[in-house]
Formats: structure tokens, sequence, C-alpha cells
């Protein structure tokens, strides 16, 4: 006998055992990953919506923005090829039209099972960039109606481009795993304790809204860390911060009447300009908050203020910016900002005041450094038709002038916030990369 074989037999238990543990693995990921899931019916019933459904479709499309991410810009509505930035490369949103390169040949069985368990018609495993984490919630009434509505769009051909993930991110096994480890179907549970308003705003925010996709901290895999959601956390592909709703110092609207967080949800700002969103929630309040009905937008604002404020993470004072820095900013704010937000930061009821305004102080300061470099608009809404908008300064303010104007209105007229340095400006302007 050769010591070859000698040594082969010497390891073949062992390699027989780790085969076994290897195989064992795979079939409780694959478990994991068909846990909850129904079977599919090998003769589908036809589906004949009805008017009450297709209706309650479209409505159910704008409350959950599915043409932001569906709807590539200049691309018809709902045709997908939208890129979705990702920590781990980009994803392209699928053609919900019903050609056959969308929803064409599938039935509400298929739907209901990509909305509640992730998987394709195909069956292939979804990524949970398609946040059906947060839509396994919905109803399946509400999925039939979204299914019915989508049935009557006009077929537009076409696929988007093919994901561009990084390895192993590209592999279908890495998914199984991060799902097996990351998701599990839910379903949402009235709370018996709790007005049928409350839990229709918790059943839009938690489900349809999907709001803990942007406003909740991920861990290094990209899932949402448990116990925080709703916390805030950043949106990698956008450099702006979704800001906690737990925290009155964030985006929390405990305290807040009823009448001003209505009004935030449905029209993007409160009264007196006392708030307004911007970035990327402008976008949310522009293509879907401002169409939820009076009941649903009350609801949710039901929801979010009775939310518990979270403790407040144990911090240091921030540190003091230095004089040079903020006699810097002090002078770029007169030259730039004050004809519209004032000397001493106190707005002109037209702009938004910076003094005390929880939006300039708030932990993170990615939202001003946006804000700087890109300018904006509040969102156009019924309630709010001709929204005034700031320039931006992205092509005439240096990293270093960008940090120097955000640390001042940030520790300015009583703020106090930690200061902006150039490497931050020059990350959040996109250049991590």
């Amino acid at each position: 006998m050769t010591a070859l074989r000698r040594r082969l037999i010497r390891v073949l238990p062992s390699l027989l055992l780790l085969m076994a543990a290897v195989a064992a693995l795979a079939v409780l990921v694959w478990r994991l990953n068909v846990l909850d899931e129904d079977p599919l019916p090998e003769a589908p019933a036809a589906f004949v919506p009805t008017a009450e459904q297709k209706a309650r479709g479209a409505y159910l499309a704008l409350a959950g923005n599915c043409a932001g991410c569906h709807t590539a810009p200049g691309g018809a509505a709902y045709a997908g090829g939208r890129a979705i930035g990702t920590p781990f490369g980009l994803l392209y949103a699928g053609n919900l039209t019903p050609d056959a390169a969308g929803l064409g040949g599938w039935s509400p069985d298929h739907f209901w099972r990509a909305l509640h368990n992730g998987r394709s018609r195909d069956g292939r495993l979804l990524y949970p960039a398609f946040p059906y984490p947060h839509f396994s919630r919905i109803s399946r009434a509400d999925s039939d109606a979204l299914f019915a509505w989508l049935t009557t769009l006009r077929p537009v051909s076409g696929r988007p481009p093919p994901n561009a993930l990084r390895f192993p991110f590209d592999q279908p096994a890495a998914l199984a795993v991060w799902r097996a480890l990351f998701f599990r179907p839910a379903a949402h549970q009235a709370q018996a304790s709790q007005s049928a308003e409350w839990n229709r705003g918790a059943y839009l925010v938690a489900g349809l809204g999907h709001c803990g996709a942007c406003h909740s901290p991920r861990n290094a895999a990209g899932a949402t860390v448990s116990g925080d959601t709703l916390a805030g956390g950043l949106i990698p592909s956008q450099n702006w911060y979704a800001p906690s709703l737990l925290s009155a110092t964030e985006a929390g609207l405990m305290g807040w009447s009823q009448a001003d967080a209505v009004s935030l949800l449905h029209t993007g700002k409160v009264p007196g300009n006392k708030a307004g969103v911007e970035g990327p929630m402008a976008e949310v309040v522009f293509r879907s908050l401002q169409y939820l009905s009076d009941a649903d937008v009350g609801a949710v604002a039901t929801y979010l203020r009775s939310l518990p404020e979270a403790d407040a993470p144990a911090t240091g004072r921030p540190a003091q910016p230095s004089a040079t820095v903020l006699d810097r900013g002090g002078r770029l704010y007169a030259q730039n900002c004050a004809s519209c937000h004032g000397r001493g930061g106190e707005g002109d009821g037209a702009y938004p005041p910076l003094a005390g305004n929880r939006g300039v102080t708030i932990e993170s300061p990615a939202n001003v450094v946006q804000m700087i470099l890109h300018g904006g608009f509040a969102p156009a809404t019924t309630g709010n038709p001709r929204p005034l908008g700031m320039p931006p300064f992205l092509q005439k303010l240096d990293d270093a002038e960008v940090a120097a104007v955000a640390t001042y209105i940030r520790n300015a007229w009583g703020n106090r916030a930690t200061p902006v340095d150039s490497l931050e400006a020059w990350r959040l302007r996109g250049n991590s990369e």
C-alpha cells in the first residue's frame, strides 16, 4: 500500500463527514427558503378581475410607490429597468406590465408568492432590493387587487439589463444563505388593544408602504438590524440619511399634533414652514403619499405618532469646530444662503428656518451636505402646488467650502452638532467608490 493510499484512507472518514455536513447544511438552507410557502396549484383557475379589484389595485400601486422603482427615467411606466444601487452592486427593477417579458403568463398565485415569499414565477429567488421582507405582510386580497390592476396596463416589451453584482453576491447560493439567515415570511397581525385606525396605519407603514426599507439600519449583509426597525439608516445608493422615526430629535412624530403630521405626509410641508421634506422623501410624497385617502394618511399619522421614543445613544458633546472653519463658513453663508434663510437662520416665511431645525442638527450630516451640493424642491402636491426650491452649489463650492458651510449652520444660532470635514463632504459628493 502506497503512502498516498494510506493518507487517503486516514482522511476519508473526515472527508465523508465534511461532505455530509455540507449536504445537511444545503438541505437546511433549502428548507428554510421554502418555509411557509404554499405549493402553487397545478392548474390555476382563470382569473377574471372585477372592476372593484382594478380600482383598488390602482390605489394600492400608488400607496406602495411601485412606479418609484419599476419605472426607469424616461421609460414607460412600470416597464422596469431602473437601476437600484446597493453596497453589493446594481440590481435592475423588473417589468410589471403584462408583456411576456414582464407579468405575462403570471397568475395571482405567482404574484402572491413573489410578494409573500420572494420567489419569481420560474421559482428563482428574488433579491430583497425588491422589498418582499416588507411586502410579505400585504394581505392576499390586496395582492390580488394589485395584480388585477397591473394586468390592465399596456404591455411593454423589453427586459431589464442583467444585474451587476460583485462575487459572491451574484450567486444564487449566496442569496439562498442570506434568506435562510434573515428572511421569514410574515403577516400583519392586528392588535386588539389598538384602534382600527392605528392597525390600518401599522399595516401601511410595515407592509405596503415599506417605510422600514429606508428608515432602518442594516448590517454588513444588508439585512435590517433586528429590533431597530424605523431607527434610521443611510441610503447607500443616494448618500442620504433616512432619519429615525423613533427619535424626536430626528424624524419622530411623537409630540406632534395630528394635523401637522397629516400635513407633512400629505403635502410635504407643515403650515408656517415648521417642517418639510426633501431628497428621497420628497419623491415618496410626490409619487405616493399625496395620493393616500384622508383616512389612510390619518391612519399612518396616528400610528407614527404613537411610536415609543427610543433611548438616545450615549454620546459625548459634539466636538467644538475651529474658529477658522466657523469664520469661513459664516462668510460663505452670508454670501450664498442668508438672502433666503435669514442672517440669523430664522427663515423668511417662504424658506425654512435653519436655527433650531432638527434636520440641520441631526447626528448624520449627510442630508445637510446633499442639500448644499444638489439643492432640491419640496414635492409639488395639491396642498403645496408651487413649492420653492434651493439651487445646487455642487459646481460653485469645493469640498472644504461645503464642509465649512455645513459646519457653520450646524453650530450657529444655538445649534450644536458635530463638525463636517472636507473628507466627509468629498465622500457624500459620491466619491467613495
